[in-house]
């Protein structure tokens, strides 16, 4: 086992662009604990901005007492502390620790400012587990690859100095340092998956095989390699099967391909747009309902923080789509107007417009343009290529008779179509309502 020291975590930050603050995720376990002291030591050497943060859960009713141990440590240490405590709630079927996971992470990206890093203490030890749990889940080289030694993370980036160094050589540390730890029973119970390779498989596999955790880490390495390769070849495939909108993809290039290579451009497309990779029941869910649909369906595929849907030949990939706004909102003088269900806001950039009221999800209304008949707005949503899933979320509007006088974007009825611009909302880049 090779030994953990302050020089050996020196060595292993200078590998890395240097930050202008460094965060470290603190929980007061070992091996945060060993991180930010050896940390502590560093910030001359290097002149680190050294910052510590403590996300409190909640789940335990000692929660509390664990923030002002933290808060003690980083004090002792002098290392400026920051704590947030959050609420964890899971719906039906989640885990609780991959929730408690996700509120974590999302916290940790909150504090961060462009420069920052932010560094985790996982090691080699849970680098192997989380390999073994993949394997347990029947995942691709993309899950197999574990855990990256860093990625970004909200405006940052996010660094595991410790991937390389095994569990007994952070608790040497720890105990040649007389460091005080603390110990959450949560990592005890055999109900978490994690917890019961911990305690009960790995130390079987050490017994034949020693060097069992770090020969599956290594494998880890491996899969990164082959999933970095397959990522670099979707990468160069993507352009051939871009869809007619931007962002989008072509459905007929996508259905051209061989499943498996259609499969691995979807999950590339996806993951590169910043959502959860889907799994294989998924992807394929994708390539039967979405791709196999008639060109006039409405095929949907949801997972947790993103759709896809299909319209035309175009398959989009998009945050959930809110309920249609069931308000009307009156509009005067053409002031910058907030719509509800984060649908951005209207804005009138050239002249003051008469009174106006915003409506939604009207689709049975016809535009009356000047010197023109006039025309269903159904048509004209068809002809400037808006799906009909996303039209009853198209802000509409209507003067004080009622009559439709504009559709940001889309047509106008009276008034131009550009005299109002439709700002903020979730399907910018898309182009449909420039």
């Amino acid at each position: 086992m090779a030994a953990f020291s302050v020089e050996v975590l020196r060595s292993e930050l200078e590998r890395w662009p240097f930050p202008a603050r460094l965060w470290l995720a603190f929980s007061g376990g070992l091996d945060s604990h060993v991180l930010l002291h050896a940390c502590s030591r560093l910030r001359e050497p290097l002149s680190l901005r050294l910052h510590a943060i403590h996300v409190d859960h909640g789940l335990h009713p000692a929660s509390g007492d664990w923030s002002n141990h933290c808060r003690a440590v980083c004090a002792g240490l002098d290392v400026p502390f920051t704590g947030r405590r959050v609420q964890v709630s899971r719906r039906p079927g989640e885990s609780l620790e991959a929730v408690a996971r996700e509120v974590r992470y999302r916290v940790l990206a909150e504090v961060l400012t462009p420069g920052d890093t932010l560094m985790t203490a996982q090691h080699l030890d849970d680098q192997a587990e989380t390999l073994l749990l993949a394997l347990l889940r029947g995942s691709g080289v993309h899950g197999l690859a574990a855990m990256p030694q860093s990625a970004p993370l909200g405006s940052g980036t996010l660094l595991r100095p410790l991937l390389g160094i095994e569990r007994d050589a952070l608790l040497a540390y720890a105990r040649e340092h007389h460091l005080c730890w603390l110990d959450d029973p949560a990592n005890e119970t055999l109900a978490f998956d994690r917890n019961r390779l911990r305690s009960r498989v790995l130390p079987l596999l050490r017994e034949r095989w020693p060097a069992a955790a770090r020969t599956i880490a290594r494998s880890a390495g491996h899969c990164a390699d082959a999933a970095q390769t397959l990522d670099e070849w979707a990468d160069a495939q993507l352009p051939a099967v871009a869809g007619g909108r931007p962002s989008a993809l072509s459905v007929a290039g996508l259905a051209a391909l061989q499943p498996r290579q259609a499969r691995l451009l979807l999950r590339r497309w996806l993951t590169a747009r910043g959502f959860l990779a889907p799994s294989t029941v998924l992807l394929r869910r994708i390539l039967d309902e979405v791709l196999g649909a008639r060109a006039d369906a409405t095929p949907l595929v949801a997972w947790p923080g993103c759709e896809v849907r299909r319209y035309r030949d175009d398959l989009f990939a998009l945050v959930p789509l809110p309920p249609p706004p069931a308000v009307a909102l009156d509009w005067v003088e053409g002031h910058k107007l907030e719509l509800p269900s984060g649908l951005g806001w209207l804005e009138a950039p050239q002249a003051p417009l008469p009174p106006l009221q915003v409506r939604f999800g009207e689709p049975g209304r016809l535009c009356a343009a000047e010197a023109r008949p006039r025309r269903p707005l159904t048509k004209l949503f068809q002809e400037a290529g808006i799906p009909s899933w996303l039209r009853p979320l198209v802000p509409l509007l209507v003067d004080p008779a009622g009559a439709l006088r504009l559709v940001p974007g889309v047509c106008g009825c009276g008034l131009s179509k550009t005299a109002v611009r439709w700002r903020g909302h979730p399907w910018e880049g898309f182009g449909w309502f420039d």
